[in-house]
């Protein structure tokens, strides 16, 4: 009972963290908005208002006000979920993000899934085969996964499986088949980091005394690797999981673009291209929710992975 105290004074203690980060979030996306050139009411109306339309339009929109007053009604907009609407789409901001989420979602979901099934199996192998064949792929694999990125990935993959064998399709959303060529490409550089921490990992952990004395004892080899050593040694890679969500949601702008993926790295480029700057805005404050929100569940999984965790 009193471990189940500390653990939720532990997770509302973070909960207050990340409304502060968040808060901090909105305040940069704010001021990035107000720092790009050009007036977001010129923008709405035609090229050829004149300059007394874009001053009505200005006071319509509160542009007028000072900015602490335009922040105000912002983040009270924020709160209650109204993210201000788009001016090229003429709709909620909202809208066109809840949208395109679930593609990216779904495509990160199965590149994270794919990385993990890559990596994970490869890592406690080449560990426990230290100096192996096996230990030699592992290392060469996790040396060009980091070195290739995955915009080039993608690239080769069109060409190969789309264009030249015709095994996948090159472009677009539907069924899974769509799905393998972003998400293996996205996948690549998370499943050669984690594949060489966790080899790395095991075959520290294999050297410690704790993990000699079982051997002492009898304990199979398989009960040994899975009970004992890789709980240790997989305790970064949770971590790992959790920054590398970012990467995947930073990522997924540039593979969404190359695949003709329908999700928010998508948008993200058409309304940078369309100069939208409260979609932009938008787009950056739930990407940055979305990490924050994922790295909070990281730790506490981190904590009930490992009970030695001191929550103060």
């Amino acid at each position: 009972m009193k471990g189940d105290t500390v653990l939720l004074k532990f997770i509302m203690k973070r909960l207050g963290y990340t409304v502060f980060v968040l808060f901090g979030v909105s305040i940069l996306t704010f001021g990035l908005l107000k720092l790009t050139p050009g007036s977001p009411a010129r923008l709405m109306l035609s090229d050829d208002a004149t300059e007394e339309q874009i001053r009505e339009k200005e006071i319509e929109m509160g542009l007028d006000k000072p900015l602490t007053v335009q922040y105000f009604s912002y983040i009270t907009g924020v709160v209650r979920g109204d993210l201000g609407n788009s001016l090229f789409y003429k709709m909620p901001n909202s809208t066109l993000i809840f949208q395109r989420l679930p593609a990216t979602a779904y495509l990160t979901l199965v590149a994270m899934g794919i990385a993990l099934l890559i990596s994970i199996p490869m890592g406690i192998i080449a560990g426990v085969k230290r100096g192996s064949v096996i230990d030699l792929f592992a290392m060469i694999f996790a040396l060009l996964g980091q070195s290739i990125s995955g915009v080039v990935l993608g690239l080769i993959f069109i060409l190969f499986f789309a264009v030249k064998l015709g095994w996948l399709p090159a472009m677009g959303y539907g069924g899974f088949a769509f799905v393998i060529m972003p998400a293996t490409s996205l996948a690549m550089q998370m499943a050669a980091l984690i594949t060489r921490m966790l080899r790395s990992g095991m075959v520290d952990v294999l050297q410690e005394d704790y993990i000699t004395a079982t051997f002492a004892k009898g304990i199979s080899n398989r009960e040994i690797t899975m009970k004992y050593a890789l709980r240790n040694a997989i305790l970064p890679v949770i971590t790992v999981v959790g920054l590398q969500v970012g990467t995947f949601l930073g990522g997924a702008v540039v593979t969404e673009q190359i695949f003709g993926w329908p999700g928010i790295g998508t948008l993200t480029v058409q309304a940078i291209g369309l100069r939208d700057f409260p979609l932009v805005q938008s787009v950056l404050l739930v990407i940055s929710a979305c990490f924050v929100l994922v790295n909070l569940l990281v730790d506490i999984i981190y904590t009930i992975v490992d009970p030695r965790m001191d929550f103060n």
